[in-house]
């Protein structure tokens, strides 16, 4: 299926929003509720899936509902085309603090990996998948490593990072080693695994988890300083749920801190 040619503008600094621009009969596919606004004569249809298959009937729609509940994503997605006849805009809002990546899929191999929770919207045509870890065990233990979406096509993707953004491109043989979290996207020709961290006493009381991320390039890669579940877990440690004033850092001592602390 041919991609649709969108043209876009990002505003915003630490919160973002991406407004796509629309020509006549022109789509764009949005994740479940990621829409900020939308101008008139736009239509919004809810579908299985991400559309891509939309010439494979029900069975079509079905499998890519399918490979979107394995992520962990909603079977929806929604999809906005231009029904007017001029030019019509329609926005998506980042989820939470963070920088929008736009990438140019015929530009980097036809593929991207990114994060499960890491897609904001694409060009109608873009299709949306699944990618497994190599290492199924690594893969479980991992967290966050295990699933991960796929987006293939040649049109233009918007991925969204949490955080600052670190921009990298591996050459040959390179080898980077990153929290499993942290890892937004990679390209398609980049080597990924999840290792354990080494030592017992490392993995128990650094406060850093049992496994990192391994990238080799060569290949482009997307990092982010603030993954949503490490965000969350600082949330919810300084609240009188998380108990007072947290876990410290994460650490399986981090409450011992408080027996020295005066109210």
């Amino acid at each position: 299926m041919a991609m649709d040619e969108i043209d876009f503008e990002i505003f915003g600094d630490d919160m973002q929003y991406v407004e796509v621009e629309l020509d006549p009969r022109e789509s764009v596919v949005g994740e479940a509720g990621s829409m900020f606004y939308m101008e008139d004569q736009i239509q919004m249809e809810t579908i299985f899936g991400d559309g891509s298959a939309q010439n494979g009937g029900i069975f079509g729609s079905l499998l890519g509902a399918g490979k979107r509940l394995l992520t962990g994503e909603s079977m929806f997605t929604t999809v906005y085309t231009n029904q007017g006849m001029g030019k019509r805009k329609v926005a998506f809002g980042a989820p939470y603090p963070g920088k929008i990546i736009p990438v140019r899929l015929d530009q980097i191999g036809g593929s991207l990996l990114c994060q499960r929770d890491a897609f904001l919207c694409a060009a109608k045509g873009v299709s949306l998948g699944i990618a497994f870890q190599k290492r199924l065990g690594a893969g479980f233990f991992g967290g966050e490593g295990f699933i991960l979406q796929r987006l293939d096509g040649d049109g233009l993707a918007f991925v969204h990072a949490g955080g600052a953004l670190r921009e990298k491109t591996l050459q040959a043989g390179e080898t980077l080693r990153v929290d499993t979290g942290c890892v937004v996207a990679f390209t398609s020709d980049v080597e990924f695994d999840i290792q354990f961290v080494g030592g017992v006493k490392t993995a128990l009381f650094g406060g850093e988890g049992m496994f990192f991320t391994t990238l080799r390039g060569p290949g482009k890669v997307w990092l982010q300083s603030l993954p949503l579940g490490r965000m969350a877990n600082r949330i919810v440690g300084a609240s009188k749920i998380g108990g007072s004033r947290g876990a410290e850092e994460g650490s399986v001592l981090g409450g011992l801190g408080n027996l020295f602390e005066r109210d």
